[in-house]
């Protein structure tokens, strides 16, 4: 199954010049977002994961199903006020602006966590994301997966220069 078919390219979304991969269509096509799952499980499994931490917002529709599969704590990573409670923040540069994440101070995140987000481009906001885990968790190794990649950036790079194991299952040249 060529999973490329089910992502369809949205041409000047959001903003004039950039070219939108639409992760809908691996939705609307239960083959295709199982398959996706399978391979999100291997890599879970090969990293011992102790958690599942999911990027907002399209990671979660990954993440969600891997965490209940291998029987993991679920910890969302969400833009500023969107979690109750005691949080942990940090603000990050974008390709566009400046943005910030934040982790709930309570979450089971474990020694060994697994980030998923649905698209890997520059690295920032796993970066970001590895960044909360370092130094508010004793986290001994992060390992991440992208269900797409864009080669054509740095992402992959900026994260192995961080000690991040990344993977991604579709690349874009």
């Amino acid at each position: 199954m060529n999973l490329k078919d089910y992502i369809p390219v949205v041409s000047d979304w959001p903003k004039p010049g950039v070219n939108f991969l639409d992760i809908t269509g691996l939705l609307n096509e239960p083959r295709a977002f199982n398959e996706v799952c399978r391979w999100l499980s291997v890599q879970v499994k090969a990293a011992n994961a102790t958690s599942i931490v999911a990027v907002e917002s399209r990671g979660f529709i990954f993440a969600s199903p891997i965490a209940r599969a291998h029987e993991l704590p679920l910890v969302l990573v969400r833009k500023p006020n969107k979690l109750p409670g005691v949080v942990y923040t940090v603000t990050y540069d974008t390709e566009y602006s400046t943005d910030s994440l934040s982790i709930k101070a309570d979450a089971l995140v474990g020694a060994r966590p697994f980030i998923v987000d649905d698209l890997l481009a520059t690295g920032g906001t796993v970066l970001a994301t590895a960044e909360l885990l370092r130094n508010n968790f004793n986290t001994e190794i992060i390992n991440a997966a992208a269900v797409i990649g864009l080669d054509f950036l740095p992402g992959h790079n900026r994260l192995i220069q961080d000690k991040i194991d990344v993977h991604t299952l579709i690349n874009y040249a």
